[in-house]
Formats: structure tokens, sequence, C-alpha cells
């Protein structure tokens, strides 16, 4: 178990690093190309390298921090039945958007983020559809929960739904900091009403969301997954440095109208993040609880043992 917290903990430092490199390469160095001129060979091989695969890199090290983190907290089979859904339903969506328009709006890819499957969807998309959507539903479930490990059908509406917002939020910052900017990684073929977005690309976002969530809630109905506070930090620290990555590239590098799509995904997703992560059942409640059971066990004890020493 040391072992795996180590490993998660690497790849969660390596996943924020990666992230503020490519911010330092976008917002600072591409803008100056003198400064890349004036680097020595190595690191201009460096810099070339960083900006060809960095959104690769950061993917992949997120994916693989969220996936240790779910096999240490939730088992080999929870996180496979979120795994399985998120990936294969969201590439379903990915490869039907790119193809007919539905349920994104009219859009494709550009290069930088890795291998095209179909010739279509970076093999990099259904992976971080993979581990926000699980921090996102993590999140969420730990919120409503109250500290049940089994959700009634109420809490699983619930969860799924808080789940899907806070991910669609998260896509209010990165369509823009993704399609807008100077360095763009996938384009809109159409000009949305929403800051340049389609308003059906953030009614699939939802919908691509809540359907993988739920097909995970029911794979978990009978698996007891109780997560309390103090295990909620790596969930947590993704999902804010995911959102402050598109958050800051949108507000640095689009006009001042991108505030307004920026304090939308604050309010929807950053402040009920926090709140969730907040109301969620304290790890010191689980100790008040087991307290009330100790001392049953302790007065059903004390008697047999009095029983037993008359009989002696």
């Amino acid at each position: 178990m040391k072992q795996l917290l180590i490993a998660e903990r690497f790849c969660l430092i390596a996943h924020v690093f990666s992230m503020a490199f490519g911010l330092a390469g976008l917002l600072l160095i591409l803008p100056r190309p003198e400064l890349v001129i004036n680097l020595p060979p190595a690191g201009q091989t460096l810099f070339q390298w960083g900006m060809a695969g960095g959104g690769v890199v950061y993917i992949i090290f997120g994916t693989a921090a969220v996936a240790i983190y779910a096999y240490r907290t939730l088992g080999l089979g929870a996180t496979l039945a979120f795994l399985v859904p998120s990936v294969f339903l969201s590439l379903g969506s990915e490869l039907l958007g790119t193809s007919t328009g539905f349920p994104f709006g009219n859009y494709h890819y550009l290069s930088g983020l890795g291998y095209k499957i179909a010739g279509l969807v970076p093999f990099t998309i259904p992976l971080s559809w993979f581990y926000l959507g699980l921090v996102s539903y993590i999140i969420a479930r730990a919120g409503v929960g109250g500290g049940k490990g089994q959700l009634n059908w109420v809490r699983q509406i619930g969860a799924i739904a808080l789940g899907a917002v806070l991910l669609t939020a998260w896509d209010f910052v990165l369509d823009p900091a993704m399609s807008q900017t100077s360095v763009p990684f996938w384009e809109f073929e159409e000009l949305g009403a929403f800051f340049g977005m389609p308003y059906r690309n953030l009614a699939g976002w939802m919908g691509t969301g809540a359907l993988f969530m739920s097909v995970a809630a029911f794979l978990w109905r009978k698996t007891s997954i109780k997560l309390d506070r103090s295990e909620l930090g790596l969930p947590l620290i993704v999902y804010l440095v995911n959102f402050a990555f598109g958050a800051i590239i949108t507000v640095t590098s689009l006009d001042s109208r991108f505030w307004f799509p920026t304090s939308l995904a604050v309010l929807l997703g950053v402040v009920p993040a926090i709140v969730l992560c907040w109301i969620a059942k304290p790890a010191a409640d689980d100790i008040t609880e087991a307290i009330p059971s100790l001392e049953s066990a302790l007065k059903a004890e004390i008697p047999s043992q009095r029983v037993g020493a008359l009989r002696k």
C-alpha cells in the first residue's frame, strides 16, 4: 500500500508539473520567439518536445494518478467498473461527434494530443473523460452520500447530476482554452452562440458524463464505497488544477468577454466541489460511530464472563 501511495503522489506531482510546464510554454515562451532562439540546442529540443507532447504527458500522468488512487481506495473491481464505461462511452460519443456533429456540434481535432483513433479522436481524450469524470463523481458522491457506502436511488440521482455538472463546468474554461487561442487543439466548424461554443456542446458534455456515471453507479450498486473528507484530497486537487489550467489560458489569451464563462465555471464547478468535499463525512465520525458499538459489545461480554466465573 505504501508503494501505491508513493506512485500515486509521484504521478500527481508529474501531472501538475507538466501542466505548469505547458502553461509556461504557451503563455511565456511562444509569444516571445527570441527566447527559444537564444536557447542552446538541447533547450530548443526540449521545448519542441514539450510543446509537441506536453498535452499527452499531462493527461497520461493525470490518468495514472487517478487510477492508482481509485485502486487504492475503491478496489480493482470498482475502478474497472468506472474506467471501462467512461472510456468506451466517451470514445463512442467523440467518434460520433467528430463524424456527425452529434452530440457536441461540428468539430475536429488538430495535432498535439497524440495518436488519433480511427483518424478522428486522440487516444488521450477518453482518458481525460475517465480521470476528470471519476474525480467529479467521487466528490459529488461523497458530498451527498452522508457517509453511506450504498446510496438510495434519490442520493444516486443527486450524485450523478452533481458529478455531471462538475464535469461540464470544467468545459466552460477548457473549450475556449483549447479551441480559440493561438495554439488550438481542436476546432469547431460552426460559430457557437455560447462564446464560440454551440449550446449542444454543453448538452453533449452533460449527457455523456451522466451516461457513464449512471452505468458506473449501477455497477457499484452492491459495493460499499465510503470515502470520508480526508480521502478527497487527490480528487479535489486534480479537479482544481485542471480547472486552473484552462481558466488561466482563457483569461490571459482571450478578451474580457471570457471572464463570464470562467466565472460561471467557478460558480458551478469550483465552489460546489469545495463545498461537497467540506460537507463529506469527516474521518472522526467513524470513531464516534464505533464507540456505541464497542460499548454494546463490552456490556454483552461482561455479563457472560460473570456467569462463567459463577459456574467455576
